[in-house]
């Protein structure tokens, strides 16, 4: 007769939050440098930072206040050189435990790909034991209906018959 496959266990451990494990080995001064990056990187920042510029130029230029930084504004250099010395290393920390992270997720991606791909194959095997399974039945019950025809052909054929006495 026909055999079904042993059903499908799942032998491989649960898929995991690949940001949650993450953030949980992060140190202070990673997290601190994320934090950084994002404020860093952010319209508010950039519109916030354009206008304390804009506001330190024009309290110099027009002389509303006592000049503390004339033209060309070597304070305002100085501290936006400082401000980008201590940043950019910051954001490419940040940047590094991305792509860290990245590739963390790019290989649980591939292990969640091979575990699905084990179980569409191991649900293609099925589907095919059926097919087989499904085609036995079929001939099987196309049998048992030939041999009913034919009984109740011949019964048929039994009472139209005149007897014979």
């Amino acid at each position: 007769m026909f055999q079904f496959p042993k059903p499908f266990k799942h032998k491989h451990p649960p898929i995991k939050n690949v940001h949650a494990v993450f953030e949980t080995q992060s140190t202070f001064g990673q997290r601190a440098a994320d934090k950084m990056a994002a404020v860093a990187g952010s319209w508010p920042f950039i519109i916030i930072q354009s206008t304390l510029l804009v506001a330190w130029v024009a309290l110099n230029v027009t002389a509303v206040i006592k000049h503390w930084d004339p033209y060309p504004f070597i304070l305002m250099n100085l501290v936006l050189s400082l401000q980008a010395a201590y940043a950019a290393p910051v954001i490419m920390m940040s940047q590094n435990r991305q792509a860290a992270r990245d590739r963390l997720e790019a290989h649980n991606d591939y292990e969640i790909n091979l575990k699905a791909e084990l179980e569409v194959q191991t649900i293609l095997e099925h589907l095919e034991a059926q097919n087989a399974a499904l085609t036995e039945i079929h001939k099987a019950v196309a049998l048992l209906d030939a041999r009913l025809n034919g009984e109740s052909q011949s019964r048929k054929t039994a009472e139209n018959s005149p007897e014979t006495a």
